[in-house]
C-alpha cells in the first residue's frame, strides 16, 4: 500500500513541477502573457494617438475651409494673430488697476465691452459668425 502511495505522490509531483514550468513559460517567455499585456498597451497608445491626430487634422481641414471661404473668418484671424485694423480704426489700451486688499474691485466700462467683444469672438471662432 505505501508503494502505491508513494508512486501517486511522484507522479503528482512530476505533473505538478510540469504544470508549472509550462505556466512560467507562458507567463514569463518570449511570446508570454506579460509582452502580450505590454504590447497590447503600446497598440492601445498608439491608437489614441491616431485618433487625436486625426481629429486634429480634421479641424485643420474646417479650418482651411472657412479661411477659403468665409472672409469673416479671414478678418477674424487677421484682427486676432496678425493685430491687423480696419483703415481709420482706433484701438484704445487701458491700464488695468489694481486690485483692493479684499480682492474685490468692479468692472470698469471698458473692461464690460473687452467681455463682451472676447465674447462675441468666441463665437465667431465656434460657430463663424457673430451673434
Amino acid at each position: 500500500m505505501s508503494s502505491k502511495k508513494g508512486k501517486f505522490w511522484k507522479i503528482l509531483l512530476i505533473l505538478f513541477f510540469g504544470l508549472a514550468v509550462i505556466v512560467a513559460w507562458l507567463g514569463f517567455g518570449e511570446r508570454g502573457l506579460i509582452k502580450l499585456y505590454r504590447t497590447e498597451k503600446e497598440r492601445q497608445t498608439h491608437i489614441n494617438q491616431i485618433n487625436k491626430l486625426a481629429e486634429e487634422n480634421r479641424l485643420l481641414r474646417e479650418e482651411v475651409h472657412r479661411l477659403r471661404t468665409d472672409m469673416g473668418y479671414v478678418e477674424y484671424v487677421a484682427r486676432k494673430q496678425l493685430n491687423m485694423i480696419k483703415p481709420n480704426e482706433v484701438i484704445y489700451r487701458f491700464k488695468k488697476q489694481r486690485i483692493s486688499d479684499n480682492g474685490v474691485r468692479p468692472l470698469t466700462q471698458i473692461e464690460q465691452h473687452d467681455r463682451k467683444t472676447e465674447k462675441s469672438e468666441r463665437e465667431v471662432r465656434q460657430n463663424g459668425e457673430p451673434r
